[in-house]
């Protein structure tokens, strides 16, 4: 990766699915199809081929934000009851070491004390939505956990630490669900909650950077009972990588550019350009 001038990138939160849901059958037939249509669109949307990805995972966790920084990471299965198959999958896209290096600079700029993990391989909040919007695996990819504290506040100054990655070429990605009440998937009392939760994120990503951030660092009251219904307190995993690419994304506002309704909840995606 260099750091030379390069179109400015948009930074992305994308719905990763439910396990290795793209790569079997499920009931429906058809229940990620639009997901997974959505996901294979990114590289045409996107100004420039990017000459990084520093992906956001709901599925890593750490006391500080860590990074897996090998050259050529290894697989993860971090799912558990599915088809033998979907644990021979493969992503050999490169690691970004040098990337881990900027990224380092950076959040240590910002007050944080980062991690670079070479031991960690690609979990499956990162290879399973790559593996569809990026078959061929040829561009460098640098996996970044959340912190176990949850902070919401923090994730968006953690976010805001990687701006600048936007003008040197990266793809910023936060891999989650904005959805994942586990109890509440299929049950047709949740659409209503889906639905309002979705319409609080897609009012609060396009208003102006500063009530936008404001807003969801205090997501879990601002968004009324639906937040909450939404992401379980100690849940709000697959939530905060939102919160990341949303300070990652400075001024631009966000834009909800993708949303369908899966297993009875609605399912989104944001954009900020």
């Amino acid at each position: 990766m260099t750091t030379t001038a390069a179109p400015r990138q948009p930074t992305l939160f994308i719905p990763h699915g439910a396990g290795p849901c793209f790569f079997m059958d499920w009931n429906p037939a058809d229940a990620w199809d639009k997901t997974a249509a959505f996901l294979r669109g990114i590289p045409a949307s996107l100004p420039a081929p990017p000459q990084a990805i520093l992906l956001v995972t709901a599925h890593w966790q750490a006391p500080q934000p860590s990074m897996s920084s090998a050259a050529r990471p290894g697989m993860l299965f971090d799912y558990h009851g599915f088809p033998p198959h979907t644990y021979g999958l493969s992503y050999p896209a490169p690691g970004a070491p040098v990337l881990a290096g900027r990224v380092s600079e950076l959040l240590a700029q910002a007050g944080f004390a980062p991690v670079q993990d070479a031991g960690r391989g690609y979990d499956h909040g990162t290879f399973i939505p790559l593996k569809v919007a990026f078959p061929d695996a040829a561009l460098p990819v640098l996996q970044l956990s959340l912190l176990q504290s949850l902070d919401a506040a923090d994730h968006v100054r953690l976010g805001q630490a990687l701006a600048p990655l936007r003008d040197e070429g990266v793809l910023i990605i936060g891999s989650g669900m904005s959805y994942h009440n586990m109890s509440g998937y299929g049950d047709p009392r949740s659409t209503p909650v889906a639905a309002e939760f979705d319409r609080w994120l897609s009012e609060t990503v396009a208003l102006p950077a500063a009530e936008r951030n404001a807003r969801l660092a205090s997501w879990d009251t601002a968004s009324g009972p639906s937040g909450r219904l939404s992401h379980p307190p100690r849940a709000e995993e697959h939530l905060l990588p939102l919160h990341v690419v949303a300070g990652a994304a400075g001024d631009s506002r966000g834009a909800r550019v993708f949303t369908d309704r899966v297993l009875a909840v609605d399912l989104s995606a944001f954009r900020f350009d």
